[in-house]
């Protein structure tokens, strides 16, 4: 008697994980098409989406916006362990200068792990005012067990875009996200990012079906066995 309530029970937790699974990947959907439909949206200056959203930052995750100022290539620093194509190196992170005075971080690209001092005049930004077109995202924090960045000092390399800690080394007041450049620069070097991937579901459909599957061959597994245990009787 035991082992039945035993093995309904354990059927009943790998169903219902299961069915969480397809809950999350129903998430996931819905997440990747409002995600999509941000991106989708024409460009818009920073500073009016900037407004618009007040301090719900992360509302305005992957909204294209534009920018018009200057590159500061002399306050640009890299972030590591980024990798192209299973070749490692570097993000390059430059200010731009905003004709309204405020300056934005840009992550105008990828870098192979050699050139690992900034300014990287290999992969130079433009001289003069420019208007850029990026997509959004908010200032990466460290995660449970990531590597932390030293807090005192002028870092020239770290782990992620951390625009608190990189403006206080900067004579720049930043502006509370950072942008991605889109689209080729005229140079070999810094290599832009791909757009973002919408289409990915993760891994919610597979795990479902794993849980559904271990819940088969269990209670078939079972029923054989009570089968056998009864014949042998």
């Amino acid at each position: 008697m035991i082992a039945h309530v035993t093995v309904v029970v354990i059927a009943v937790v790998f169903i219902n994980l299961g069915f969480w699974q397809l809950r999350r990947l129903d998430e996931r959907k819905l997440d990747n098409m409002i995600t999509e439909s941000r991106y989708l949206a024409p460009p818009q200056d920073l500073s009016s989406l900037l407004a618009a959203a007040g301090e719900d930052y992360a509302s305005l995750e992957f909204r294209r916006a534009t920018v018009t100022g200057t590159f500061d290539a002399e306050s640009e620093v890299l972030t590591r362990n980024q990798v192209y194509r299973e070749q490692a190196g570097f993000h390059v992170i430059t200010p731009l200068l905003a004709v309204d005075g405020e300056a934005v971080l840009v992550n105008r690209g990828w870098v192979p792990l050699p050139l690992d001092t900034p300014p990287i005049t290999e992969a130079a930004p433009p001289d003069g005012q420019v208007t850029i077109t990026g997509w959004i995202s908010p200032t990466q924090t460290r995660p449970p067990l990531g590597p932390a960045d030293p807090e005192e000092g002028d870092l020239a390399v770290l782990n992620r875009v951390d625009i608190p800690r990189i403006e206080e080394q900067s004579e720049y007041e930043l502006m509370p996200v950072y942008l991605v450049l889109e689209g080729e620069q005229g140079n070999e070097l810094p290599v832009p990012l791909a757009p973002p991937d919408f289409e990915n579901e993760g891994s919610h459909l597979a795990y479902a079906i794993q849980w559904f599957g271990f819940t088969l061959i269990g209670v078939i597994g079972y029923a054989f066995l009570i089968r056998r245990t009864l014949s042998n009787s």
